[in-house]
């Protein structure tokens, strides 16, 4: 069964009943060669435990189980379950459970698995892409990487450096935790029902050490929170969010470890973020 085919999509609508959910983005992907490129890129082993994050009708997790030792899909649509019971019932290798994927422990499955290694991937509805990014790094899943479909515009966002407009908090927070590949653009047209923007899929190898030495890892977000929180503003005024300092501590921290105040965050490296937060670290100290 060719479960990216649109007529085969449409037939298993009208078996089960099925109303696609804009709710919780649903669109399916309907192009073999992305697919395959997709579980191409993801490097899955005989011995690697796949979770898979929003399975929808099984395309990717019948391609993941024919590679892996085991799969694990993830979906939070109920109505999902039976279909996805039955396109998989030819693969023994893996479970579907029903749960939000963002109030479940993935350490425990991975813990359980008896794999040696643990890969992510998933098609991520728009709405909550940075929450499940950010809720699986900072979760400090213990997974290789993360391979994972998304809106282009946010994987820009993830990819871009400083001194561009699509540089922000989830850019330098991703980069802190992983390397990142670009894997595939994937154009609208190619999803079931199609969405209004073009998608991107990025791999997101997760650091085994981390690119910058922190004192404390806290004290980084709240720098990069602050300075991101209000970006029009120079830094000597953004970085008063940190928290009980004045514009003095600012200055002089600024002063210290050699960075303009009248540069703004979007300007800053992931290693002068670090010297802003360690300076003020050493200050609570």
């Amino acid at each position: 069964m060719k479960l990216y085919a649109p007529s085969t999509i449409k037939e298993i609508k009208e078996k089960y009943r099925f109303k696609l959910s804009k709710s919780l983005g649903q669109n399916f992907l309907t192009d073999k060669n992305i697919i395959d490129k997709i579980i191409d890129e993801t490097d899955i082993t005989d011995e690697d435990l796949v979770i898979e994050i929003g399975p929808g009708l099984g395309v990717l997790t019948a391609e993941a189980a024919q590679r892996a030792k085991k799969v694990v899909a993830v979906e939070i649509d109920k109505n999902l379950i039976p279909i996805l019971e039955d396109t998989l019932s030819e693969y023994s290798n893996v479970e579907v459970i029903n749960r939000d994927v963002l109030k479940t422990d993935l350490n425990a499955i991975i813990r359980e698995s008896g794999c040696k290694r643990a890969k992510i991937i998933g098609n991520l509805p728009y709405y909550i892409t940075t929450p499940i990014i950010m809720g699986l790094l900072e979760g400090n899943v213990h997974a290789d990487s993360i391979t994972i479909m998304m809106q282009k515009e946010v994987a820009d966002r993830i990819k871009s450096g400083p001194g561009t407009k699509a540089y922000g908090a989830l850019s330098v927070a991703v980069q802190y935790y992983c390397t990142i590949n670009t894997v595939s653009i994937v154009p609208k047209e190619v999803f079931y029902p199609a969405p209004k923007v073009d998608s991107a899929v990025l791999r997101l190898d997760i650091r085994e050490e981390k690119p910058v030495s922190l004192i404390d890892e806290k004290m980084f977000f709240r720098c990069i929170k602050a300075g991101f929180g209000q970006r029009r503003k120079t830094l000597s005024n953004s970085l008063m969010g940190v928290g009980d300092v004045t514009k003095e501590d600012v200055v002089n921290c600024l002063q210290a470890v050699g960075i303009d105040e009248k540069r703004r965050a979007e300007t800053l490296s992931l290693d002068e973020f670090a010297e802003i937060a360690n300076y003020f670290s050493k200050r609570e100290k």
